[in-house]
């Protein structure tokens, strides 16, 4: 599961940049109105870092009446739960961070928040990318900071409980960092990296009894990258008619075998996938165009206006003009820490 400075681009190698533009650090965001329209086909989320000095630090506010979808990203990631619960489905299984606990999510799995305790949760989330630890850093010494964001597997845990102490020590580092981060002065950069270090030092503590090495890693890296031809076909053609069958056939696969090995890659099944992206891209036009709704349905691959509505309904959980009349009055959470 995400400021950062205003027109920011980041450039990941085989993807086009993403340019956005971010809140205000410190001020409480609705998470769905940030991350959503970030999440391109393939289900990876671009944040919009820095060049120079890629780490963020914010404030979300997860309502579970507006879902993501499920996502992974190429930055590092760590949540700290401030107020709620929030559970996270990570790949097919599920987990719960209540007020104190501690998230730690990797760049490999596919995650979301599916609902919170209660309508509203809060959350402070640091993203970095391990350029900004592996700088300057002697050979393997990065790993020894990043390990436990790169031997996650099925099993890994990733929650550290409020009882074991250490997501308050870290927490008090991420507000150490925090009022930092809006200074570019040498010294003030020092200080936040300083405080990153010392937070990966204290959770590669926590961790080193979970080493598994870089096997499973390895693997799901290359099984996303055989999906690749498929998400760049999407992401290009969502607008137009994409059975299974094609999709299998652009990856040179049966039907059933890419039927079982999407779902094992994604965590959902193509259809799923499909619908998904197709409403997340009617989310965006719902907002930022003033097309009609049947127009908006057509554009992102629906047959007709009541199928989009529908399929909207149950993923969104309102219709498309409530979602549009809602966003168009949405205002950010103006609370501070709290």
């Amino acid at each position: 599961m995400s400021s950062s400075r205003a027109g920011a681009t980041i450039n990941t190698p085989s993807h086009r940049p993403f340019r956005a533009s971010q809140p205000a650090r410190g001020v409480w965001q609705d998470a769905c109105a940030i991350i959503e329209p970030q999440i391109n086909a393939e289900g990876i989320h671009f944040w919009p870092f820095e060049r120079h000095f890629p780490i963020d630090v914010v404030h979300l506010v997860f309502d579970q009446r507006h879902p993501i979808r499920l996502n992974r990203h190429d930055y590092f990631e760590l949540l700290y739960g401030y107020s709620g619960e929030i559970a996270f489905q990570v790949q097919d299984h599920s987990v719960r961070v209540g007020e104190g606990d501690l998230f730690v999510m990797g760049s490999t799995l596919y995650h979301r928040p599916v609902h919170s305790g209660s309508v509203r949760a809060k959350a402070i989330a640091v993203y970095f990318l391990p350029e900004l630890i592996r700088a300057g850093e002697e050979a393997n010494q990065d790993v020894e900071y990043l390990y436990p964001f790169l031997a996650q597997s099925s099993g890994f845990p990733h929650v550290v409980p409020a009882e074991s102490g250490l997501p308050g020590e870290v927490l008090r580092l991420i507000r150490q960092a925090h009022a930092e981060l809006s200074a570019t002065a040498p010294e003030s950069r020092l200080i936040v990296k300083t405080c990153l270090k010392m937070i990966l030092a204290l959770l590669a503590k926590h961790y080193a009894s979970y080493w598994r090495g870089d096997e499973a890693l390895d693997r799901r890296h290359r099984n996303i990258e055989r999906l690749r031809p498929l998400f760049d076909y999407i992401d290009r053609n969502y607008g137009e008619r994409i059975s299974v069958a094609d999709a299998a056939a652009r990856l040179n696969m049966s039907r059933s075998h890419f039927t079982r090995f999407f779902r094992q890659v994604t965590a959902e099944s193509f259809a799923a996938f499909l619908n998904r992206f197709r409403i997340a891209k009617g989310q965006a036009l719902l907002v930022s165009t003033d097309k009609s709704i049947a127009e908006v349905s057509r554009e992102v691959g629906f047959c007709d206006q009541s199928h989009f509505g529908a399929v909207f309904r149950k993923l969104v959980r309102t219709t498309p003009l409530q979602y549009r009349r809602a966003r168009a009055v949405l205002q950010p959470d103006p609370g501070r820490w709290g």
